[in-house]
């Protein structure tokens, strides 16, 4: 029990979990809200894809100058910026819905300028770990944040389901406005003298291109990534086609799509509590991972019963947050520092950033054949991208950048 929560005997990480438990929880339940009310103003699941791709567009082409920037800046000053500017947006949204003056061009806008936000909020926070817990305890910290993620996937969307069918949408966005505020705050008291940030790296030209040699290198390292990002493209729509099935498939509302997300968040707590207690996390088990992953999502795909589709919610939780938590811990170990927060750029903008491209195509597979068509979809790239990568991995070793 003592290694499975062992960062969180860190001072400063502590206050980063406390502080990310709140503000997760309401990102997570403006992205059930964000949603639902597309789903309000026009009916069509082409649409809830529409603005998903439209969130994570600038993410595909901004991420990786994102991580240039956590390499170069000190992250916690970034990430007061990144922060309070998606308090503001998550505000003006609020304000526009709870006034009835909100169009759709207004919700896209919005998400658009989200998504410029979390294109250097992403790389910042995800490196930022490093600095608080070490090597040492990193793959627990990933791991204990992804728990967080995910509990958060059960409380958010659940509390949001509620709040929309009984005081109204708006004030989903407007809880959410605040708990952004209550991370700053939480770093805000670190101890600064206790990051261990690296050496910034200077200021020069082709420092992208430079992390993308590098990646291509590591036949380890580039494997992930490529699963990544076809999993990301064609697997991780959730917020695109369980709408669509709550609502079109079994009849539900709201409280049913935030139900679904809710069972898919507790497989995921149960998921990252899994990865924090091994010590070590190998390239294999994000194979296994993702192979898990893609099985899960196909048996939702085919569950006949409201009930049924709950309970493989749960695996696909499980395998979906082991697949996250693993991969990301075997980049961030395996990346040299000076390249840290480029790779997890790269990262972000694998798992991200395929998601403009993907959710259009899964949310109009959703309404002209069908979300269980939408699902099977990402069922099948999961599963084909694991074997491709089983095959390309077999054989090589990626060495620890503290190894000679």
């Amino acid at each position: 029990m003592r290694r499975t929560f062992s960062a969180l005997s860190v001072h400063n990480f502590r206050l980063y979990f406390a502080g990310q438990v709140v503000s997760v929880s309401g990102t997570w339940m403006q992205r059930v809200a964000q949603s639902w009310l597309v789903l309000e103003l026009t009916g069509s699941g082409a649409a809830v894809g529409a603005l998903t791709a439209v969130q994570f567009l600038p993410i595909l082409l901004l991420a990786s100058t994102g991580g240039v920037f956590a390499d170069r800046m000190d992250k916690r000053k970034l990430l007061y910026v990144t922060q309070s500017m998606a308090s503001l947006i998550a505000l003006t949204l609020a304000v526009l819905v709870l006034t009835e003056t909100v169009e759709l061009w207004m919700v896209f806008a919005l998400a658009l300028t989200l998504g410029v936000v979390g294109s250097f909020d992403n790389p910042a926070r995800q490196s930022f770990v490093m600095e608080m817990v070490g090597r040492t305890r990193l793959a627990n910290a990933v791991a204990l944040n992804s728990v967080l993620v995910n509990s958060a996937r059960i409380i958010g969307p659940a509390v949001g389901g509620v709040l929309i069918v009984t005081v109204g949408i708006g004030f989903c966005f407007l809880i959410n406005s605040g708990t952004y505020l209550v991370f700053i705050a939480a770093i805000a008291a670190m101890r600064g003298e206790d990051i261990d940030r690296p050496q910034p790296e200077p200021r020069e030209r082709g420092q992208l291109r430079g992390a993308l040699r590098y990646v291509r290198g590591l036949p380890v390292i580039s494997s992930i990534l490529i699963m990544s990002a076809v999993i990301g493209l064609f697997a991780y729509e959730f917020e695109v086609v369980l709408p669509l099935l709550a609502r079109f498939t079994f009849g539900g509302d709201a409280d049913t799509f935030g139900t679904m997300f809710a069972f898919m968040g507790f497989g995921a707590v149960i998921g990252g509590l899994y990865v924090a207690t091994r010590q070590e996390t190998p390239p294999r088990l994000v194979l296994f991972t993702a192979y898990g992953f893609g099985l899960a999502i196909a048996a939702t795909a085919i569950a006949p019963f409201l009930w049924l589709s709950y309970i493989s919610l749960v695996v696909v939780g499980m395998t979906s947050t082991a697949f996250l938590t693993s991969s990301n811990s075997v980049l961030q170990l395996r990346s040299a520092p000076q390249m840290r927060g480029r790779v997890v750029g790269l990262r972000a903008t694998a798992i991200l950033g395929a998601r403009p491209v993907g959710a259009p195509i899964v949310g109009w597979i959703g309404e002209h054949l069908g979300p269980r068509f939408g699902l099977g979809l990402g069922a099948v790239a999961a599963i084909a991208v694991a074997a491709w990568a089983h095959y390309r991995m077999a054989g090589y070793r990626t060495p620890s950048p503290m190894e000679p």
